[in-house]
C-alpha cells in the first residue's frame, strides 16, 4: 500500500481525513507530486510555526510550541543545536545572547567569548559551551522585546529536542490530531569541527521515539552535505520523513553560498539553487524547497510586492514541494502593500492575512509564520 504519507502535505491531509473516514487507501497507486496536485488542486497549504507562536512568545519555549499548535499549527519548528555534552537543544542558533537571560547571571560571566560561525562573528555567549544542566538554569527572554514585549521574559526553560518529542506527542494525544515537527539542524558543518557533529545524535533520537517513527517530520537545513548524507543513509526514505532544502534567494543573497559549500571551497549560490537547473539537482536529494518569501514574489523599489517570480512553478515541475518563509505581522516585515501607518513596530493583522493570501495565489504547499492564528486565518478563508 502506498503511504498517504509519502505524499505531498497537502493532499495528504485529504486523503488521511478519507482514511478516517473509511476510505481505503490500499487500492490508490503510487502517485507523483503533480498527480497529486491534481487530485487534490484545491487542498490547503501546510501551516508550520516558526520556532512556535514565536510573535507572541518567547521563542523555541515549551510555551511558544503550546500557543501554536492551540492556534491551529500543522508542523511546529525546533531548531537545533547541541551542548557542550552533546545534548540537542531547541535554540535558533549557537549563540543565546539575545534569547535568554544568560547575560545577568554572574556565575557565567565567564564564559562569554567571541565566535566566527558560517562567517558570521559573534561576542557573548554559547550554546555549545555550557552543559545541558547548566542551561537549564536559564530562562528564555523574547528576541525583539521592543516590538514583542518582555512580559514572559524569564517565565521559560530551555528545553532539549527530546522534551519538545515528548510535548508534542503529548498534546498530538490530548487533541485527538497529528502534529507534525520539522526539526532544523543549525550550522553542521561547524558543530561537526567543533567535535558535536549534530546528524547521529539527531537520527538516533527520532529513531528513539515512538511518535517521531510515526508522525511527519520534516528535516530541514541551509547547508546541502547533510541533506544528502541523510538521504543516502536512508532518512528522509521511511513514509513519515522528508527532507527540505531551505535557500535564501533574490537580490544580493543570490550570491550566498552554504555554509557547506563555502567551507569546501565550492562555488555553487543559492541563487544557481533556485534556478530550473539548479532545482531539478535539489529534487536528487530533498522533496521540498523552502525559500524565504521574496525569492517567490520580490519586493519592488517602492517595497511593494512586484510580479511572482518562477520559482514556484519551476520546483513543482521538478517535482518539489514549496514552503516559504517567514510571514511576521509588524509592519517592519510586511510589504509596503499591507503596512498601516502606525509604525514599523506595530502590528496590522489584517495586512499580514491580506499579504499571507497574495503568496497561497502562487501555489505554495506551505508557508511558515511567526502567528499561528493569523496564518491559519489566510490559509482557512
Amino acid at each position: 500500500m502506498t503511504s498517504p504519507l509519502l505524499l505531498p502535505a497537502a493532499p495528504r491531509r485529504r486523503l488521511l481525513k478519507a482514511a478516517a473516514a473509511g476510505v481505503a487507501l490500499a487500492a490508490l497507486p503510487p502517485l507523483s507530486f503533480a498527480q497529486a496536485q491534481r487530485l487534490a488542486p484545491n487542498a490547503k497549504a501546510t501551516l508550520y510555526a516558526h520556532r512556535g507562536a514565536s510573535a507572541l512568545r518567547p521563542e523555541h519555549t515549551l510555551a511558544s510550541y503550546a500557543k501554536a499548535i492551540a492556534d491551529g499549527a500543522d508542523f511546529v519548528e525546533p531548531d537545533l543545536v547541541a551542548t557542550k555534552d552533546g545534548v540537542l537543544v531547541a535554540r535558533h542558533e549557537n549563540a543565546i545572547t539575545d534569547t535568554t537571560d544568560v547575560a545577568t547571571r554572574p556565575e557565567f560571566a565567564s564564559r562569554r567569548t567571541k565566535k566566527t560561525i558560517d562567517g558570521e562573528a559573534h561576542d557573548g555567549w554559547f550554546v555549545s559551551d555550557f552543559t545541558f544542566a547548566e542551561l537549564k538554569t536559564l530562562r528564555a527572554v523574547e528576541r525583539l522585546p521592543k516590538m514583542r514585549g518582555t512580559a514572559y521574559d524569564g517565565q521559560f526553560q530551555i528545553v532539549s529536542f527530546e522534551e519538545v518529542i515528548d510535548f508534542v506527542a503529548a498534546e498530538s494525544a490530548a487533541r485527538g490530531r497529528t502534529i507534525g515537527l520539522i526539526p532544523e539542524l543549525k550550522h553542521s558543518t561547524w558543530f561537526a569541527g567543533a567535535g558535536l557533529p549534530l546528524e547521529d545524535r539527531f537520527v538516533s533520537t527520532l529513531k528513539a521515539h515512538d511518535y517521531t517513527r510515526r508522525a511527519p517530520v520534516v528535516v530541514q537545513s541551509f547547508e546541502t552535505a547533510n541533506l544528502k548524507a541523510l538521504r543516502r543513509a536512508g532518512l528522509g526514505r521511511p513514509a513519515n520523513v522528508t527532507l527540505a532544502q531551505l535557500v535564501i534567494a533574490g537580490g544580493p543573497y543570490d550570491r550566498v553560498r552554504p555554509a557547506d559549500v563555502a567551507a569546501g571551497g565550492g562555488s555553487v549560490t543559492f541563487g544557481e539553487m533556485v534556478t530550473a537547473r539548479g532545482l531539478r539537482d535539489v529534487a536528487k536529494y530533498a522533496d521540498v524547497v523552502a525559500p524565504n518569501t521574496r525569492a517567490v514574489i520580490p519586493l519592488g523599489k517602492d517595497e511593494r510586492l512586484a510580479a511572482p517570480t518562477t520559482l514556484v512553478a519551476d520546483a513543482h515541475k521538478a517535482g518539489l514541494q514549496v514552503v516559504v518563509w517567514t510571514f511576521r505581522p509588524e509592519n517592519a516585515f510586511l510589504a509596503a502593500d499591507f503596512r498601516s501607518d502606525a509604525g514599523p513596530n506595530a502590528r496590522h493583522d489584517a495586512g499580514s492575512v491580506a499579504e499571507i493570501r497574495r503568496y497561497l495565489e502562487t501555489g505554495i504547499d506551505g508557508l511558515f509564520s511567526d502567528d499561528t492564528a493569523l496564518a491559519r486565518q489566510a490559509i482557512d478563508a
